[in-house]
C-alpha cells in the first residue's frame, strides 16, 4: 500500500518513508494500534486504510495529541503546523474552514472510520497512565521529543511490549532532539528488549527479545 499525504503535512513526507514504515504495520497485522502524536492525521488515515485492507473493520485506532499549539514545556521541540503552500492555505481556512491540526480537523479525516477511532487530546505524561496497554498491539511513537516525554512515554507502553507487541519509534537519529535516541537506548537496557534501528536510522522498532 502506498502512503498518502491527503493534501496535509505529515512527518513522514520524505520519499518512501511512509511506505517503508506501512510495510512494517503489514507485517505484524495489529488490530488495535495507538499513535502517539497524530499532527494532522495523515500517518492515522493511512494506518486506517491498511488495517481495513487486513481486517475490514474490526480493528481499532487511537490517536493521541495535544491538537493545539503549545509552549508549556521549553525543551520541547514545536513542529510547525503551518502551511507554506498558499493552496492548501486558501483551501483549509476559506473552504474547509477547519483547522487541519485540531481534533475536529483530525475527525474531518478519519470519519470514513469513525466507528474504529478513538481520538484523545492531551498531554501523554498524563493520558497514557490511563489507557489499557494490554490490548495494544502496535505504538507508533511519535509525539513529544523531550527526553522526559519520550522515556515516560515508553515505560507507559511496556505492556505493549511484554504481551508481544511493537513499538515503532520515530526520529531516533533526529540530531536536534537528543533526547528520543537517549530514551530509547535506557529503555532497550532496562527491559533487555530487542530494538532494531531501520529505515536510514530514522525508526527504532522495539519488541522482546
Amino acid at each position: 500500500m502506498k502512503y498518502k499525504k491527503y493534501f496535509r503535512k505529515t512527518s513522514l513526507k520524505q520519499k518512501g518513508v511512509g511506505d517503508f514504515f506501512l510495510k512494517e504495520v503489514a507485517l505484524k497485522k495489529p488490530k488495535v494500534f495507538l499513535e502517539i502524536g497524530v499532527f494532522h492525521g495523515v500517518t492515522s488515515r493511512n494506518v486506517c486504510e491498511l488495517l481495513y485492507s487486513i481486517h475490514k473493520y474490526d480493528f481499532k485506532y487511537i490517536g493521541l495529541d495535544l491538537f493545539k499549539e503549545s509552549f508549556e514545556n521549553k525543551n520541547e521541540i514545536i513542529p510547525n503546523t503551518k502551511f507554506s503552500n498558499p493552496l492548501k492555505n486558501i483551501y483549509f481556512n476559506y473552504i474547509k474552514r477547519l483547522n487541519p491540526y485540531s481534533l475536529e480537523g483530525v475527525n474531518d479525516l478519519l470519519k470514513k472510520f469513525e466507528n474504529n477511532v478513538s481520538l484523545i487530546q492531551g498531554n501523554s505524561n498524563d493520558i497514557l497512565k490511563k489507557i489499557d496497554m494490554s490490548k495494544i498491539n502496535y505504538v507508533f511513537l511519535d509525539g513529544g521529543h523531550d527526553y522526559k516525554t519520550v522515556i515516560n512515554d515508553l515505560h507507559c507502553c511496556i505492556d505493549v511490549i511484554k504481551n508481544n507487541g511493537t513499538i515503532m519509534c520515530d526520529d531516533y537519529d533526529l540530531s536536534y532532539a537528543p533526547g528520543v535516541r537517549k530514551a530509547i537506548d535506557e529503555f532497550v537496557e532496562e527491559y533487555d528488549l530487542s530494538c532494531n534501528i531501520i529505515c536510514n536510522d530514522r525508526f527504532a522498532k522495539i519488541e522482546k527479545k
